[in-house]
């Protein structure tokens, strides 16, 4: 009886891991839009239910040349460039560029690279919609609200009142918890972290490699 469980849940398992590898471009990009877009709405309610917002205009965050993604989270973006008939282009910008700094960034001045605005807001990754509403959990298991120093600075009551309310139960999306649910979709680009330059580049690279020996994705207008 035993082994018959351990051959059958073995079994549910392998069909699971067959069933998204094989999973398309567009059923992937699909299923972390879903994803995204249920963030977003928590993320909208623990704004209102804090007060908590960045500083119109500020880009800092975006200028850090450290931030860290996986390809999974920019699939759509990728797919959105392929379809737009972008995405050898943009490819090509990416192998030549010698900058860390995100490149959907668009500061607002040459000499102030701080104040300035994503140049897709709808295609950002998952790490740039968690930073500043998101929380981890530090060695004792306590939630701990990962947000900049311009919040916590400026808008400190607001930052303490969120971290006691936190504490009492409110609830805050969790790093964690939202990269495991990207993982589900597809483990291989999702479990790859990689300089988020690097995971655009893979992103990219993903879908035209799919695409190479495929037609162009049905249901899809060519917008290019």
């Amino acid at each position: 009886m035993a082994t018959a469980v351990i051959f059958v849940v073995g079994y549910l398992y392998w069909c699971t891991f067959a069933q998204k590898k094989l999973m398309s471009i567009e059923r992937r990009v699909k299923e972390v839009e879903q994803l995204f877009a249920g963030l977003d709405q928590e993320i909208a309610t623990f704004q209102s239910q804090t007060g908590l917002a960045c500083k119109a205009g500020c880009g800092r965050c975006c200028t850090h040349p450290d931030i860290d993604a996986s390809p999974l989270e920019f699939l759509p973006w990728a797919f959105h460039l392929f379809l737009n008939g972008k995405a050898e282009t943009t490819l090509e910008e990416l192998k030549k560029s010698t900058s860390s700094i995100c490149p959907l960034y668009r500061p607002l001045s040459v000499l102030d690279s701080n104040s300035g605005r994503c140049g897709d807001y709808q295609y950002r990754g998952l790490i740039c919609r968690l930073f500043g509403y998101g929380a981890n959990r530090d060695k004792m298991g306590e939630l701990r609200l990962a947000t900049c120093k311009i919040i916590k600075e400026n808008q400190t009551d607001l930052y303490e009142d969120s971290k006691a309310a936190m504490k009492n139960g409110l609830y805050v999306p969790i790093f964690t918890d939202y990269y495991m649910n990207l993982n589900q979709i597809d483990f291989r680009m999702g479990n790859s972290i990689l300089p988020i330059n690097k995971a655009m580049k893979a992103a990219i690279e993903e879908v035209l490699q799919y695409y190479a020996y495929r037609p162009f994705p049905e249901g899809y207008k060519i917008i290019a």
